[in-house]
């Protein structure tokens, strides 16, 4: 489906869709039935979105993509930024001793971020969400100065 609306300057994934999902949906509820347990879940993998409009033919010119990691955040930052075909990951510590506000990233009102590229890592101080999204905005426009003739 998104790459239907292809031809675009810019593609911003900031959320990832699950990356499995079960073989099979069921079309009501799936009752219990006495002596049998619980029902066997088969589950396959979901499409990678990011991945396939990083790597497609009419790829957007700025392709940014968002890694909430527990572990290992630089590494797999820039693991995801080449597999995926992004320009730029913007990676957060989402784990809960990344020691960004008094409840962490998720569901906190403040992150820290790095902006992972080719060229290297920009480290953001640790900001409101809301100046990570200004600023994030800010970086996107000046790309697209760049992109955009």
């Amino acid at each position: 489906a998104v790459e239907q609306l292809l031809a675009a300057d810019a593609a911003v994934f900031v959320a990832a869709v699950a990356d499995w999902r079960t073989e099979n949906s069921a079309g009501e509820k799936t009752k219990k039935v006495a002596g049998e347990g619980p029902p066997v879940l088969r589950m396959v993998e979901n499409p990678d979105i990011l991945a396939g409009v990083g790597h497609h033919s009419q790829r957007p010119g700025l392709v940014i993509g968002f890694a909430a990691e527990t572990q290992d955040l630089l590494r797999n930052a820039e693991a995801k930024l080449k597999k995926k075909g992004a320009d730029l990951i913007v990676a957060n510590d989402v784990s809960q001793g990344s020691g960004v506000g008094s409840s962490g990233v998720m569901g906190g009102d403040r992150n820290r971020v790095r902006i992972v590229s080719k060229a290297g890592v920009e480290e953001w101080p640790e900001m409101s969400k809301d100046d990570v999204a200004a600023r994030l905005a800010a970086l996107i426009a000046e790309r697209l100065k760049t992109i955009i003739v």
